[in-house]
Order: C-alpha cells, then structure tokens, then sequence
C-alpha cells in the first residue's frame, strides 16, 4: 500500500512538472542590477564624504546608462534592447532647452567597475557632465495550473495553455552629478504582465514579455522623471541644492537662462519685419 502511495506521489510530481522538463524559465527567475553595489563595490568606496553642493553648467551634457547586472553576465538586457530603450530615456530629455546633448552610453562601459571612478571616466569619454543610471529588478514567474494535468501526452504540452506567467518590473532612474557624487534627483517606473503559455512556448513568451516588461516600466518612468526633473528646478531656486552657470561663465538661474531663451527668440523672430521697414 505504502509503495503504491509512493508511486501515485512520484506520478503526480512527474505530471505537475512536465514544462520545467522543455524550459529553463519555469519557477521564479529574478534579474537585477543594483545602484548601490555599482557605487559602492567596496569597503573602501563607502567613506563619509564630506557635502558638496554641486555646480550645473548649462546647458547640461547627460549620459544614460543601465547599471550594469549584478548576476553572471549574460543576465539582464540585450544590448539592442538597452540601446532602444535608451532613447525613449534621451527623448524625454531632450525636449529641454538646457541640455545640450543626450550620449547613450552602453552598459558595458561600466561593467566591472569601481563605481564613482568609473562615472570619472567615463564622464570623460563621453564629455558629459551629468550622469542618469537606470537600475532594475524582473521577476519572471512560471506555474503550471490544472491544465497541466493534461501535459501528460505529449500533443498537451503543445496545446494546452497549462502555465501562468507573471512578469513584474521595476526600473529607478537616478541622476547624479558627476564631479560632486551628488545625487540630483530619481524617478521610478513598474509593470506588471500575465500570459498564459502551454509548456513548449514558455521560453519564447518569457522572453517576449521580458523586453515588453521592461519597455512598459520605462514609459511608466518618464512622466515621474519629467515631474522629478521640474520639481529640482524649483528646488534650485527655493532651497539652493544647486548652483548654476553657463558655460560663458556667468552664473543665474535655470529660470533665467530660460526667460534670456525666450527673449531671443521674441527679438530674432521680430527682427526681418523691422528690416524691411
């Protein structure tokens, strides 16, 4: 009695975990990069700094970057699909007239690095002065339902959408000045995907999902980035958490530099009608 329990028991493991025999991706898979590891790699690195207020130059130079994976290295995002979803990033920067220029900067750059030396460097190679580092953290869950009771033929394991798949994302953006270390301000972004798969489609639908997962928490990102990043300029202003100049050397406000912006235009764009007077 007790070997045949035994043998119902192992049949009904067997059933219960057909798809995790044709997929790796089956369970909980968790991909991740962290801010604080990149920065700070080492004992050495975490030192108490002393508070500095950091010196804006407009119009502002800004790289983007993933933080690199802090799992083996073929985890994390492609490099296709961190470029694409890189300039969604440098769009919503580039509408402002206070930034100069938008470098992507591929997250190979940094990998193996020693944190804020590294944004050093590689703020010299790309002649940015500002830096916004996108950390991440996916979930991927894979379960098998009911349905997969009848992954015991092996027609079920193509046709029977027998697992349930989670993806839950979330991306933060942190924007630090790189001379100062100072960071300016952050924005979040989450997503949250479900599909139901049969066994031998998991893998191809997990890896769909991921990207859209990904592409999904960044757009949810932007608009808390926009919000973050007319919040510092007030900040700026009312609480001082910033200095600024122009890479003329003379020193005012964002605000300023805009309401200089605006009289230009009006002057230019009135200018030929005087001409022809």
């Amino acid at each position: 009695m007790i070997f045949k329990g035994l043998i119902i028991s192992m049949c009904m493991l067997l059933l219960t975990s057909c798809s995790a025999l044709v997929s790796q991706n089956t369970g909980t898979k968790t991909q991740s990069s962290s801010l604080m590891t990149f920065l700070y790699p080492n004992e050495s690195s975490r030192t108490v700094r002393q508070p500095e207020i950091p010196v804006l130059t407009l119009p502002v130079r800004v790289g983007v970057s993933f933080v690199p994976s802090s799992q083996w290295q073929h985890a994390g995002i492609h490099n296709k699909g961190q470029v694409e979803l890189l300039e969604k990033v440098k769009r919503a920067f580039a509408q402002y007239e206070y930034i100069d220029r938008i470098e992507v900067i591929p997250s190979s750059y940094l990998q193996g690095g020693e944190g804020f030396t590294t944004l050093e460097q590689v703020g010299r190679l790309y002649d940015v002065d500002v830096m916004a580092l996108i950390s991440y953290d996916q979930v991927t869950q894979s379960l098998e339902n009911n349905a997969a009771f009848l992954y015991w033929t092996i027609v079920g394991m193509y046709i029977v959408p027998g697992n349930e798949n989670t993806i839950q994302t979330f991306v933060d953006t942190a924007v630090f000045d790189i001379k100062s270390k100072k960071m300016l301000f952050r924005a979040p972004g989450l997503s949250k995907l479900e599909k139901r798969t049969t066994a031998v489609g998991v893998d191809s639908v997990i890896t769909e999902k991921s990207l859209e997962g990904f592409s999904l928490a960044v757009e949810d990102m932007i608009p808390n980035l926009e919000a973050e990043l007319s919040n510092f300029k007030k900040r700026i202003k009312e609480e001082k958490v910033a200095k600024v100049e122009h890479r003329n050397g003379s020193s005012g406000s964002i605000s300023l530099f805009m309401l200089a912006l605006l009289v230009l235009t009006v002057f230019f764009r009135a200018r030929p009608h005087s001409l022809t007077k």
